[in-house]
């Protein structure tokens, strides 16, 4: 699979993939209060932003033909 993930586009995947990830940790330790489902979704969220930026591939840019990558 080609690289279709900009620089720009990373970055972002990378700082929503954080947060999504920090708000999963806090939801499951009791720090927010937010029904309990809202922990595995944003854990599945924080899992796939950070997947998609370390491999710099996303599979539904491919199906839908979006490129971000400049080179």
């Amino acid at each position: 699979m080609e690289q279709n993930v900009g620089s720009l586009d990373k970055n972002v995947r990378i700082v929503v993939g954080a947060v999504a990830g920090i708000v999963s940790l806090a939801v499951l330790g009791g720090q927010l209060d937010l029904p309990a489902v809202v922990s595995p979704v944003l854990g599945i969220v924080a899992i796939m932003m950070l997947g998609t930026a370390a491999t710099g591939t996303c599979g539904l840019y491919s199906v839908l033909g979006i490129d971000t990558c400049s080179a």
